[in-house]
């Protein structure tokens, strides 16, 4: 009997009744470590770029794409936010002075932040 191309190429199949299915198995790749900024775009690829995701996940890409995201948009929230506590004069002194206000200072810095680097680079 002739051999399929994809038996050519090294592929087999398994019998399931009278069916022959393709042994199929993604390609192995390095786990690196996916934090939330990851995740987040990982969830946003799943319901609104589907095409890149299954691209990404076949090709064995996925975990490598998504810890890149994951570090540049760490980075990316770390430069803003002390951009903005310089451009605010959000100080040591001031957090030894008035912890509360301090608090209430960053907490509002973070928030922006966090909202830019989803703009820029999570939901895009």
């Amino acid at each position: 009997m002739k051999k399929t191309i994809f038996e050519e190429i090294g592929g087999t199949y398994i019998r399931h009744g009278d069916y022959l299915i393709p042994c199929l198995t993604l390609p192995e790749e390095e786990q690196r470590f996916i934090g939330v900024w990851g995740q987040r775009h990982l969830r946003y690829l799943k319901e609104y770029r589907r095409g890149v995701y299954l691209n990404l996940l076949t090709s064995g890409r996925l975990n490598d794409y998504l810890a890149d995201i994951e570090e540049q948009a760490q980075e990316r929230f770390e430069r803003i936010v002390e951009q903005m506590k310089r451009a605010q004069g959000i100080t040591e002194q001031l957090k030894a002075e008035n912890q509360m206000e301090w608090v209430a200072r960053m907490n509002n810095i973070q928030a922006c932040a966090r909202k830019i680097v989803d703009k820029e680079l999570i939901y895009q």
